[in-house]
C-alpha cells in the first residue's frame, strides 16, 4: 500500500524503536515529506502499534520492504543500529535511494544542519550521517567556539541522557558513539583532540538531557566567544526549540566551559527525552531541504 504523497518527498522508515517512532511523530508535521512505510520486524513493538493507529503503513519485512517495492519512497531513515545500516547502504544505494542515518555508522557525510545543511544538499549526498545526539547537541558549539579561535588543543563533550530514553539499539552502539562524536568533533572544530562521554542515568524520575562542553585554548577571548555560541544556539532553536544554553561560557583556568540543555516536545516519549528531538528534528530539518531542492529542481530525484 502506498499512501498518496501530495507532492510531498515520500519517506520511508526502517527501525521502530524509540528514535523511529518519534521521527515518525514528527514527520507527519510536515508540509514537505509523508511518511509511506514505517518498517521493522516486531508487529507488536510499541512503534509498530503507534504507526499502525496513526494510520501509515506498517512492515515487519524491515529493508525487504522497500526491495519488494522501491517505489514505495524517495527517502531511507535507517534508524536501526550502525552494523545493520553498513548493510541497508549496500542495498539502498543500488535502488538510488537517498538515505538519512541515525545510527553511528559514519558511512556517509557527517551533517549538522546548522554547519553543512546546504553544502550536504547542493553536493546531492545520498548518506546523510546526523552523526550522534551528543554531537548534535555539541558540535556547533565547537564550530562556533572556533570560529573565535581556530587552534584548539582539546574540546571534550559530556553527554547525559535519561537511560529511559535509550533504546537497545543505543545501547549496543555506544563504542560507535564514541567514535563517531569524537570523530565529527574533530572534523568540524579543528580541535587536535577530542573526547566525547555518554552517560545513561538511570535515575527517577529521569533527568533532562544535559551536554557540557570543555574546551583547552590558550588565551581564549571569552566574550567573543560567548558572542558566538549565543548566535549558534538561536540558530539551532530554530529547528531544536528545546535547546537551552544553561551555562553561558565561562572561563575554569584554561578551560571554556558550557552547558546545553535540550528538552523534548514529548512526541513520544516525555520532554526528558531531548536526545530524541536534538537529532530527529536535524533529520527532518535535512529531509524537508531536500524535498524543497527537488521540487525546485535543484536536485534530481536520479
Amino acid at each position: 500500500m502506498v499512501m498518496k504523497s501530495l507532492g510531498k518527498l515520500k519517506i520511508a522508515i526502517i527501525g521502530s524503536g524509540n528514535i523511529g517512532t518519534d521521527l515518525l511523530i514528527k514527520s507527519m508535521r510536515s508540509d514537505f515529506i509523508t511518511c509511506t512505510l514505517f518498517a521493522g520486524r516486531n508487529l507488536n513493538s510499541l512503534g509498530m502499534k503507534r504507526a499502525n493507529t496513526l494510520g501509515v503503513p506498517i512492515s515487519d519485512r524491515g529493508i525487504e520492504a522497500i526491495v519488494n517495492h522501491p517505489e514505495i519512497c524517495d527517502l531511507v531513515f535507517d534508524c536501526t543500529s550502525a552494523q545493520a545500516q553498513v548493510e541497508h547502504w549496500a542495498i539502498l544505494k543500488k535502488l538510488g535511494k537517498t538515505v538519512i542515518d541515525m545510527t553511528p555508522a559514519k558511512l556517509g557525510v557527517l551533517c549538522v544542519p546548522a554547519i553543512n545543511a546546504g553544502e550536504c544538499v547542493s553536493e546531492g549526498a545520498r548518506n546523510i550521517n546526523m552523526i550522534t545526539c551528543g554531537g548534535q547537541v555539541s558540535i556547533p558549539i565547537a564550530y562556533a567556539i572556533s570560529q573565535v579561535h581556530s587552534e584548539i588543543e582539546y574540546i571534550e563533550v559530556a553527554s547525559s541522557i535519561a537511560s529511559r530514553s535509550a533504546g537497545p539499539a543505543t545501547r549496543h552502539n555506544l563504542d560507535e558513539y564514541v567514535e563517531t562524536t569524537e570523530a565529527a568533533l574533530q572534523k568540524f572544530s579543528g580541535a587536535k583532540k577530542t573526547k566525547a562521554i555518554l552517560i545513561l542515568n538511570p535515575a527517577v524520575p529521569p533527568i533532562d538531557m544535559q551536554t557540557t562542553i570543555y574546551a583547552k585554548i590558550i588565551n581564549p577571548d571569552i566574550a567573543q566567544i560567548r558572542a558566538s555560541v549565543l548566535k549558534m544556539v538561536e540558530k539551532i532553536s530554530q529547528y531544536v526549540p528545546g535547546y537551552q544554553l544553561i551555562v553561558q561560557p565561562t572561563l575554569d583556568g584554561d578551560r571554556i566551559i558550557t552547558t546545553i540543555k535540550v528538552l523534548g516536545a514529548g512526541d513520544y516519549l516525555p520532554q526528558y527525552a531531548g536526545n530524541l528531538d536534538i537529532i530527529n528534528c536535524a533529520a527532518i530539518s535535512m529531509a524537508e531541504l531536500i524535498a524543497q531542492s527537488r521540487q525546485s529542481g535543484n536536485l534530481s530525484n536520479e
